[in-house]
């Protein structure tokens, strides 16, 4: 069952916002092919619109282009639309995958003029690739380093215009001379519930199903703010629909699907509520260190660290601090337990804890 166990890296949980590898042909089909059918990030859309008809415009390839934002969000789908509106092909590889300066001069030297280059996940790239691609960007040109030692000569390789679309997830780990190097940068934001709605209308009309507006916004509700994960809970209400014979999904049809898959109304799932509940019920809501608090859930300190806490900090159910985490009144509201007056976020140390953290 969905949720039983997450691991280190979340890819078993239905709220994760990374994507499987046997969902990328579905996710394929719902993905929107141009600029106009992009649901969300207007300022994003507004302005990359305006760079791609400008380069088209001066008959040239488009600007590098740098997304940077949360996984789920759309960074891969605006690199394929890119390709398509400047009407170009699209090669796709990752940071991980370049881990020597071989490896990209292998991609470099075989694209064509005004190709579209994707790279997910580029600050994971080697730093020596990190290099050579800083060139690439700027003269189109790679040098080629044949042999080795006092005999090792230097190759100039001449490059066909292109244009690289660089995805990262940690924008603060690209070197300054990186970044300097694209001409357009834009950050995605998280989804508001009105928008999510607009994706999942779009999303199930492709799917062929049939969804009250009620339904739809308790789908989106659950999605943590995140087009992939709402198109995720969005087949698994469809797949709990078919099976119980339900045509048209309403609010309550939706819900008891989420709950059946364990998805609470706030998008929280097992995981997450283990965290929740191990620090409110057996640590009287902390502070406790991350171990410890791994130890109960019965779970890794990267899993707790990297998989449940980064939304729970978000919605303001948990709060980190130099003394270990501590449970917000949040928690205890959305578990059904009144707040206790002697709660540490109530503590004058842990209180300025916090504001130091938020400065």
């Amino acid at each position: 069952m969905v949720g039983d166990r997450a691991s280190v890296n979340g890819r078993d949980r239905l709220v994760d916002s990374g994507s499987e590898p046997d969902e990328k042909t579905v996710e394929a089909a719902l993905r929107p092919g141009t600029l106009d059918d992009f649901v969300g990030q207007p300022r994003v859309r507004r302005q990359l619109g305006l760079v791609l008809e400008a380069s088209k415009l001066r008959g040239r390839t488009a600007d590098h282009v740098l997304l940077s934002g949360p996984p789920g969000l759309g960074k891969t789908t605006l690199a394929m639309i890119i390709a398509e509106e400047m009407g170009a092909p699209l090669r796709i590889s990752s940071g991980p995958a370049i881990q020597h300066t071989g490896d990209l001069a292998a991609i470099l030297s075989s694209l064509t003029e005004g190709e579209v280059l994707f790279l997910d996940e580029i600050h994971r790239m080697s730093r020596p690739a990190e290099e050579m691609l800083y060139m690439a960007m700027e003269d189109f040109r790679v040098d080629i380093v044949v042999g080795k030692g006092a005999g090792a000569t230097s190759i100039p390789l001449d490059l066909p215009p292109f244009t690289l679309v660089g995805a990262t997830t940690r924008a603060g780990l690209l070197p300054g001379p990186l970044r300097d190097r694209f001409g357009f940068t834009g950050h995605l934001e998280f989804y508001s519930v009105d928008e999510l709605v607009s994706v999942l209308r779009r999303s199930a009309g492709l799917l062929d199903l049939d969804l009250s507006t009620e339904g739809f916004r308790e789908v989106a509700s659950r999605s943590r703010g995140t087009p992939r994960i709402a198109n995720r809970l969005l087949r698994r209400v469809r797949d709990w629909a078919l099976v119980h014979g339900v045509s048209r999904i309403d609010a309550r049809a939706s819900s008891s699907a989420l709950e059946m898959y364990e998805v609470d109304s706030r998008g929280l799932d097992r995981l997450d509520r283990g965290v929740l509940e191990a620090l409110v019920k057996h640590f009287g809501g902390g502070p406790v260190g991350l171990s410890t608090l791994a130890i109960a859930v019965g779970e890794e300190t990267e899993t707790v660290e990297e998989v449940a806490e980064p939304y729970l900090v978000r919605e303001g159910l948990l709060a980190r601090t130099p003394r270990g985490r501590i449970a917000m009144p949040a928690a205890w509201e959305h578990l059904g337990l009144a707040v206790p007056e002697h709660a540490a976020f109530g503590d004058p140390a842990v209180q300025q804890a916090l504001d130091l953290t938020e400065e």
